[in-house]
């Protein structure tokens, strides 16, 4: 699991790291298998609308101390069309495409829409400058 954090502590928990730091965004892969992590997933755990439990991100990074950032929309684009290659030439998608899966709509759609959506975003970059 990954947060995008604008401040985070000097010490992050061991099952913490930082990924990669810029001026402004800090990348944070949390091992969410760790046993720490679920003890403090499970003592945050609370009913967030009738019948469904969870844990608010905004409590998870109270805890840790992390400031939550909103990351850059371009910088979304770029990593979903990055995580759709992926998903693309994974052996396992590969496996259910050859056993006949056949969805509506497939990666090269979900590609085409990310494409329109970068090219609007770049469409709007360049008139607001």
């Amino acid at each position: 699991m990954k947060l995008y954090a604008k401040t985070i502590p000097q010490t992050l928990p061991d099952w913490a790291t930082t990924v990669t730091k810029s001026a402004d965004l800090f990348e944070v892969e949390i091992n969410d298998e760790h046993p720490d992590f679920q003890s403090l997933l499970e003592e945050l755990e609370m009913e967030i609308e009738p019948g469904i439990t969870g844990v608010k991100a905004e409590d998870l990074c109270s805890r840790l101390g992390i400031e939550m950032s909103n990351p850059n929309l371009h910088y979304l684009v770029e990593q979903a069309q990055t995580l759709i290659s992926e998903i693309a030439t994974h052996p396992d998608y590969k496996q259910l495409l050859e056993a006949g899966y056949q969805p509506d709509l497939n990666i090269a759609d979900a590609q085409t829409a990310l494409t329109y959506l970068q090219w609007e975003l770049d469409r709007n970059r360049e008139t607001s400058i």
